[in-house]
């Protein structure tokens, strides 16, 4: 048994409607704009919603959570406005790209993209092992270590994304993660693992915002 499942995933963007176009249509999803600014992108299911806020700070840094996706060809996401920032070598088989508001992603090519096109959810670490062990605790997930230097957490319940991935990086987190995920779940035990409380809710906030061992936030909701 977990200590929370996961409920949503949450992009930050200067201009949502722009941002929230772009994945959508990479995606293959809807896009509905919302009062305020704000937008959601929509597919098939209720898990693959993801939520594009606005917010007034730009991005400053490389994203130190972020997106791999299946793509038909580089060509195709270029068109939406995406740009290569390293292509694919022998030391890799993917293609790092910026979104249309400079946020990186990884592209794998496959002929058929599936219908799911997020195989992973990624997260800088300093010390990827505690991290995914510290998450599949969380989501009572199963937790795989690869060398060199990440670690993998699947099995996620109501997850659209195939895994988290963790990766060792030499630099600190230093601002707040532009792409963050939402949980369902109780505070105190999440605290008792070794979150910290950032923000607790009230005061109009109907969700608490947390940080895992790492500082990464995340938004714990209360079980409905």
């Amino acid at each position: 048994m977990g200590l929370a499942t996961f409920k949503d995933l949450v992009i930050d963007a200067g201009d949502a409607a722009r941002l929230g176009r772009f994945w959508a249509d990479l995606l293959g999803r809807r896009l509905r704009r919302q009062r305020g600014g704000d937008a959601e992108i929509r597919g098939t299911r209720p898990q693959d919603t993801i939520w594009v806020n606005r917010v007034a700070e730009p991005k400053t840094v490389k994203h130190r959570v972020h997106l791999d996706v299946y793509v038909r060809s580089l060509a195709d996401v270029e068109a939406l406005g995406a740009t290569v920032l390293r292509p694919r070598g022998d030391d890799r088989t993917w293609t790092v790209m910026a979104d249309v508001e400079g946020g990186e992603f990884c592209a794998f090519l496959k002929d058929v993209p599936p219908d799911d096109r997020l195989p992973g959810l990624v997260i800088d670490s300093a010390d990827p092992v505690a991290q995914a062990e510290w998450w599949a605790n969380v989501f009572d997930g199963t937790v795989t270590h690869h060398l060199p230097g990440w670690s993998a957490v699947d099995e996620v319940a109501d997850m659209p994304i195939g895994t988290f991935d963790f990766v060792k990086v030499a630099e600190p987190k230093t601002v707040k993660n532009r792409i963050h995920w939402d949980v369902t779940g109780a505070v105190d035990p999440l605290v008792e693992a070794g979150a910290t409380v950032l923000r607790a809710a009230g005061r109009g906030l109907g969700w608490s915002v947390l940080a895992d061992p790492e500082g990464n936030e995340f938004c714990v909701f209360r079980p409905r």
